[in-house]
């Protein structure tokens, strides 16, 4: 019994409690139950906590680089600063978890495992729950299992208590989302792609599925009963010099020196100097452009970092969930689907969503919103971009201009209400995408002041969602996702009707 009690003592101190080794230990677990050879299960454990080992790397140099800043707009003007980013706000859930609310972050990890394995069920059984996507990103997953934490600790603070209770209701609504999400892409990417039988599991799922509505209703043909000419995107012409936006860590640098640099300007340099963060001959110029350019660099390291572990994580479950999921398709990155469609929609729709943003954080400024977002590279290019390939298929550039813009505006606004309310804003960082600035949020709000019956609510919206849409369409619903070529043939006879 000794033994036994010593082992549990070891587990549960240097394991359970120490993300890096509880990301192995599951890498371990599900490529042993895979039947991987040794060497194979060896190699993936190591990366998997030499990779978040990398990302704890990345994570220590954001915070220890923007503590200065933040402690400046605090000092001078009662702000606080936050940066929507999927990667700073899983650096502010790291962070802060602990110190507010006494939870380790290796909980968060726990239910990705557990959010995970009700999304498999659920598609599983989809012939019950009509969900026919398994969300695969696996790097989305962890950012949005730490926010997803944070929310649910602030939401239901009855539960902290009770870890079982908190954990079943965490993972319930969280796997629930993947699953119901990424079911509400499959008809806009199965339509976008003519059929490569993939969805999005992303940060923008109810956003894609919201743009494709929008889009041809107020600017397309309205599913056909407008005859009606739409111009699309691909047949403008483009500046050359909009390519330097695709290259994700100079648009980063770029968007970082610039913001970061007109905020360490107001601050001043005489509290740089005084807060010992720069030396008195330093040139400020200089430390403002350094300073900008290293947030790049700790961004890279930690999506390094990530994408290392990840890819091991997802990998070591994947096998078993092909074997288990019939009539389902892939929840992959949102990056996927910028091979098809027009590609030049990328980048207007990125460009339209970066207008808004801008828009939207001098409104704050104005108005004198305690919380002041900063832009982040994932949220303003990843969302718009792929809001923008959506709405431009359905309506055209009109759409893919307006419908972007809409977003920039909702991520700005929504992220500084949500993380300003929930108190991730004081820790630098929220993850920002458009997902988490509407749908989260309303989440958090029912949770929070409904208690139980807020629980109730949420989970009744995400089940019945794909409830609705089977029943709109019971024939096409599998057909679109198992026989491409023969949805299309359904659809035309459903119009010809």
């Amino acid at each position: 019994m000794n033994i036994l009690y010593a082992i549990w003592d070891f587990f549960a101190t240097y394991i359970l409690r120490n993300a890096p080794y509880m990301v192995g230990f599951l890498t371990l677990l599900g490529y042993t139950l895979m039947g991987k050879k040794w060497y194979d299960t060896l190699s993936g454990t190591i990366k998997a906590i030499v990779g978040f080992l990398i990302l704890n790397a990345g994570s220590g140099g954001l915070t220890s680089n923007f503590r200065p800043i933040l402690a400046g707009l605090k000092d001078r003007f009662n702000l606080t600063a936050c940066v929507i980013d999927p990667y700073y706000g899983q650096n502010a859930v790291t962070a802060g978890v602990e110190e507010v609310f006494g939870k380790g972050f290796s909980e968060a990890l726990t239910l990705l495992l557990i959010a995970f394995i009700v999304n498999i069920l659920l598609v599983r059984f989809n012939k019950i729950t009509k969900c026919r996507s398994l969300f695969t990103t696996g790097h989305v997953q962890v950012q949005q299992a730490a926010t997803a934490y944070w929310l649910i600790l602030f939401a239901l603070p009855a539960l902290r208590e009770n870890s079982v209770a908190l954990m079943a209701v965490m993972s319930i609504v969280l796997g629930a989302y993947w699953a119901v999400g990424s079911n509400l892409t499959v008809k806009p990417m199965q339509e976008l792609t003519e059929g490569a039988g993939f969805a999005i599991a992303h940060q923008q799922m109810f956003g894609i599925r919201l743009s494709y509505i929008l889009a041809d209703k107020l600017f397309g043909t309205n599913g056909g009963k407008r005859d009606k000419e739409i111009k699309k995107v691909g047949e403008m012409e483009m500046p050359g010099f909009f390519s330097i936006f695709n290259e994700n860590m100079v648009c980063t640098a770029i968007l970082m020196t610039v913001f970061f640099g007109i905020i360490m300007i107001v601050i001043g340099r005489d509290f740089f100097v005084e807060t010992e963060a720069m030396a008195a001959d330093y040139n400020f110029g200089f430390y403002i452009v350094n300073t900008s350019l290293q947030f790049a660099v700790y961004l890279a390291i930690l999506q390094l970092g990530v994408r290392t572990f990840v890819t091991e994580l997802t990998a070591s479950f994947q096998g078993i969930a092909d074997k288990l999921l019939p009539s389902s398709v892939p929840g992959v990155d949102c990056a996927v689907c910028y091979g098809f469609g027009d590609s030049n929609a990328v980048t207007f729709g990125f460009l339209a969503g970066l207008t808004g943003q801008i828009i939207a954080i001098i409104t704050l400024i104005i108005i004198g919103s305690p919380v002041i977002i900063i832009c982040g590279f994932v949220p303003v290019f990843f969302d718009n971009a792929t809001l923008g390939l959506v709405a431009n298929e359905k309506g055209g550039v009109k759409a893919c201009l307006v419908i972007p813009f809409l977003s920039g505006l909702i991520q700005v606004f929504g992220a500084a209400f949500i993380a300003g309310f929930v108190g991730m804003a004081q820790y630098g960082g929220y993850l920002g995408m458009f997902d988490w600035d509407t749908v989260w949020p309303l989440f958090t709000v029912l949770m929070h002041y409904l208690g139980y019956a807020g629980i109730a609510i949420v989970v009744v919206i995400l089940f019945a969602l794909p409830q609705i849409e089977y029943r709109m369409d019971p024939e096409g619903y599998f057909m679109i996702t198992e026989d491409y070529d023969a949805y299309v043939e359904h659809v035309a006879k459903k119009k010809s009707a």
